[in-house]
């Protein structure tokens, strides 16, 4: 069986937003598609660029030279910069012998490949990097909780002042809003509806990446 070729994906989550507004019009060049709260662009040498407003970039095909630069570029659009290194490869095969995709853990295997099919792949590993991304602040913020309550327990009062006390409610509820503002990442995207195989695609990288799992766990 013969292989033609591999597509390097790797996810980044950079900020916690992007003004995707004022990066579209200063990247230079027209974006294959985009929307209020993403921009895709198809580049020279078989590059893809994936931008999400909730701070990640997918990057397809990149050297690690070019992502350091785009990384650079794109940071200058952001609110709220992410230094937890939260990073996901994944890899598209493409293999014109096969009769339908394969999904492995750490790649997937296509018959072709076109804008559409990148799209969902690099759309559902920002919905993982993303995640990733809010596990990690709710972790954090539940470690702390569990700090306090055992202090109420164990001497029936906090040793936090009233001011810190109320910068941690803060800090709690706007991890909560954050969350909420980006529930649509888990949204199909519209390119799916009236494609089968984009849906099936979709439906088993979405399993693939315990996407939907993970998101109950992060909401309970």
């Amino acid at each position: 069986m013969e292989k033609s070729n591999f597509i390097k994906i790797e996810a980044i989550q950079i900020a916690e937003v992007f003004n995707i507004k004022k990066l579209r019009a200063e990247f230079g060049f027209e974006p294959h598609s985009s929307s209020p709260s993403e921009i895709f662009y198809t580049l020279a040498k078989k590059q893809y660029l994936y931008i999400f407003d909730y701070g990640v970039v997918v990057f397809a095909n990149y050297s690690a030279a070019e992502k350091k630069e785009a990384i650079a570029f794109v940071k200058n659009y952001a609110s709220t910069i992410v230094n937890l290194d939260l990073l996901e490869e994944y890899r598209i095969e493409i293999d014109t012998n096969i009769p339908k995709v394969i999904i492995k853990n750490d790649y997937v295997t296509v018959p072709y490949v076109d804008p559409s099919v990148l799209k969902i792949v690099m759309l559902n590993i920002a919905q993982s990097v993303a995640l990733d991304y809010y596990e990690a602040l709710t972790d954090d913020l539940i470690t702390s909780s569990k700090k306090y309550i055992q202090e109420l327990e164990h001497r029936g009062k906090l040793s936090i002042s009233k001011k810190n006390l109320l910068k941690y409610i803060g800090k709690v509820l706007n991890v909560k809003n954050s969350i909420v503002d980006n529930l649509y990442i888990l949204d199909d995207p519209n390119l799916v509806w009236d494609n089968e195989e984009l849906h099936l695609l979709n439906r088993h990288l979405k399993a693939n990446f315990d996407i939907n799992p993970r998101f109950k766990d992060l909401d309970y």
